[in-house]
């Protein structure tokens, strides 16, 4: 673990930019109704809608602030929830519309895991929270997951379905699982529900216990319908933000941690579990981490390579989470330098003294850039970064965040 001075990446330094990074996302409530996409000045961006990933994220930042403490967290939680029961909800067939505008029009109606996956990460962190009108979000996102996106055969969840939910689109990606595992693992540790543990262990074996193992520890994303990879997804468009070709290092980093998470949930862990996390690790620091660049490449290709060079703000932070996570576990000294030099460069590079929030996205050379991300829409990633080092791996924080505050 790092130190406990002020020193960047130490629980004083966190506390403090978690606060700032608070007071910026704040500035996401629409008076209306919902969160809106911040820019870089945290203004309203006015050719965004209103994001269904965005909304659940806030939601859970907030239900996880006000568990802490944080004054109003509350009220803006409950705000949060009442916008996913309304403005982004499709009363007609259920479920959740991934954009709508100002209005609550969208001509986008499909169904997608990956927004359902956070709305009930969001529903199960806000029951834990206490937040008014959470409990009847998580009964409905809950029913949803178990039985349209949950797809028993596979073990795995499905993609996208159609708004009245007839037809499964044959595209299957590890992302929307990926995020899907976490929120069943919150899901498990508030209800009390050992099947939600179980299916992440499912998903977990699958993606990452056969395909990213016989990949080098180079995880597939992108799938056909009967699971089977696709590599060459999107190689004409590899700065995609949510399906980028070839292999994304900050997703291994990403499984890596809630791999872990997983092995400390189980009474009994398969070793696999934690040999797997430290290989996702090994490979995505091989990848790219070099010696004298800051920062961490997005994408690769299937030789190690870089892709796309840019550096983003949840890249690191999921990489600095593995590495806290696996010092933890492990011990490793290996895992706790890496920690400290990677604070080190988000609290130089990556944290915006200006305004508190992190800078999403910057060039090769730590320069600004949006070559794929505009605006700083999203506090998830680095409010996790800020907060998860300094609780038990299990149970979530959910239901410990109290506690360690207290």
């Amino acid at each position: 673990m790092v130190t406990t001075d002020g020193s960047s990446g130490s629980p004083s330094w966190r506390h403090a930019a978690r606060a700032d990074l608070l007071a910026f996302a704040r500035r996401a409530e629409r008076p209306d109704g919902g969160f809106v996409w911040l820019d870089d000045a945290g203004e309203p961006d006015p050719d965004k809608g209103l994001e269904l990933w965005i909304n659940a994220r806030m939601t859970y930042v907030f239900a996880l602030a006000h568990l802490d403490g944080a004054d109003d967290a509350e009220r803006l939680a409950e705000h949060g929830i009442t916008g996913l029961r309304t403005l982004l909800h499709d009363d007609e067939h259920g479920g959740w519309f991934d954009e709508v505008d100002t209005d609550g029009h969208t001509d986008d109606t499909d169904k997608r895991c990956y927004g359902h996956a956070h709305v009930l990460l969001a529903a199960a962190t806000a029951v834990a929270a206490g937040i008014a009108g959470a409990q009847a979000l998580l009964d409905e996102a809950t029913d949803l997951h178990l039985h349209r996106f949950w797809e028993h055969e596979s073990g795995r969840c499905v993609e996208s379905l159609s708004r009245d939910w007839s037809q499964i689109d044959p595209y299957r990606g590890a992302n929307s699982n990926m995020h899907t595992v976490e929120a069943y693992l919150v899901t498990g540790d508030v209800t009390g529900d050992p099947g939600w543990h179980e299916r992440a262990l499912s998903i977990c074996e699958r993606i990452i216990g056969i395909h990213a193992r016989s990949h080098g520890w180079r995880i597939p994303e992108h799938y056909d319908h009967d699971w089977t990879p696709v590599p060459e997804y999107n190689v004409e468009s590899p700065a995609d933000p949510f399906r980028p070709y070839g292999a994304t290092p900050g997703h291994a980093f990403e499984w890596s941690r809630l791999l872990v998470q997983l092995a400390a949930s189980l009474d009994e862990p398969r070793p696999w579990i934690v040999e797997a996390a430290e290989a996702l690790f090994a490979q995505a620091v091989d990848d790219t981490a070099e010696d004298d660049t800051p920062g961490l490449a997005y994408t690769t290709d299937w030789h190690g390579e870089p892709v796309v060079r840019e550096r983003f703000h949840w890249v690191m932070a999921e990489a600095v989470l593995a590495a806290e996570a696996l010092s933890t576990y492990t011990g490793g000294a290996l895992y706790a330098g890496l920690a400290s030099r990677w604070w080190a460069e988000i609290a130089e590079h990556f944290v915006d003294d200006a305004t508190g929030s992190w800078h999403h996205e910057l060039s090769p050379t730590m320069g600004s850039s949006s070559r794929t991300w505009r605006g700083k829409p999203d506090a998830y990633h680095a409010f996790n970064a800020l907060t998860l080092p300094d609780l038990p791996l299990s149970p979530s924080a959910a239901l410990t965040i109290g506690e360690a505050s207290a």
